[in-house]
């Protein structure tokens, strides 16, 4: 399977945490096959003086779209997200989305769930997702 993520981070060496969260999505998730450059971009949905750092990844991975999500949350606490809100946007350290999951078929997966919709239904209004997701399909 592969699944395409998109990480950000406002807070801190943003940079270096990013970094960080791929080694361990590394351990966790799958094999990253392709990683796209740094894309640095104003906070979207809510105003901070702190702009974001942000990558996209594709990841060939074994696990279905719930096992990556509770994977890729885990990582977000381990390097300091102490909250992920639902419904309102704030500065973090680190934010794993995922935007796109194929099955082994090569067919993208669509699902909506309490905690998960695929594709991920705001990836085509965010530059910060389109632009690197362009560089690693």
């Amino acid at each position: 399977m592969l699944v395409y993520l998109n990480l950000g981070s406002n807070l801190g060496n943003r940079e270096s945490t990013l970094l960080k969260a791929v080694d361990m999505i590394s351990e966790k998730v799958g094999t990253p096959l392709r990683r796209s450059a740094f894309f640095y971009s104003k906070p979207w949905g809510f105003s901070s003086e702190n702009d974001f750092c942000n990558i996209c990844l594709a990841v060939e991975t074994s696990l279905t779209p719930l096992e990556v999500l509770a994977a890729t949350q885990q990582i977000e606490r381990d390097l300091g997200r102490t909250a992920k809100t639902t419904d309102r946007y704030e500065d973090r350290p680190i934010d794993i989305d995922l935007v796109e999951y194929y099955d082994n078929k090569g067919q993208m997966v669509h699902m909506k769930s309490k905690t998960l919709t695929l594709p991920h239904p705001l990836m085509n209004e965010r530059d910060f997702v389109l632009v690197p997701l362009a560089e690693v399909r």
